[in-house]
């Protein structure tokens, strides 16, 4: 790392225990921190990726979730809404449950992040914000748009509406806050 740009990147998912183990990740997120925490220290730049949505997770949660992302030692950040996939345990565990997944619409998912963006340490660079998988393999929910058919557009007019930015309000007070 001291002779060329390299990064390293986490499927944190979660910043909340009782998520990473209701889906079964394998890992916490005290392990996560501890990963990121020794890939930092030892000069190497750090990404992480976080999905929205997730079983058991309420948008409140989510939201705060900004706080606790924002005190880790991150350079980049990738976020994902959930995505259910055709033929998964998920998919049975959606249909079985769905008040307990917290999808979104899209505008639902545009109105959510730029919230959480402007919560977020503006120092993080946030290199994703959405994620796409191929159409006939989603169960839900279908937003009927991709990426290059006009989302950051949409996205970022909508923040120029809102006169708003990332980090507009965060606050150093809401970090390492769970």
């Amino acid at each position: 790392s001291a002779k060329h740009y390299v990064t390293i990147e986490y499927g944190v998912e979660s910043v909340y225990e009782k998520t990473l183990k209701r889906v079964n990740r394998g890992h916490t997120f005290e392990e996560s921190k501890k990963a990121i925490s020794e890939t930092v220290s030892r000069g190497i730049h750090c990404g992480a990726h976080f999905i929205f949505g997730l079983p058991g997770e309420s948008r409140e949660e989510m939201m705060q979730s900004a706080g606790i992302i924002s005190g880790l030692p991150l350079t980049t950040v990738k976020f994902h809404q959930l995505q259910v996939i055709k033929g998964t345990s998920m998919e049975e565990e959606y249909k079985a449950n769905p008040n307990d997944f917290g999808l979104f619409t899209w505008d639902e998912y545009k109105e959510f992040f730029i919230s959480f963006l402007e919560r977020l340490n503006p120092e993080i660079v946030v290199e994703r914000f959405t994620s796409e998988a191929p159409p006939g393999l989603i169960s839900s929910p279908r937003w009927g748009k991709k990426r290059a058919e006009g989302l950051m557009v949409e996205f970022e007019n909508r923040m120029e509406e809102l006169d708003t930015w990332q980090g507009k309000v965060y606050d150093l007070r809401m970090m390492n806050k769970e």
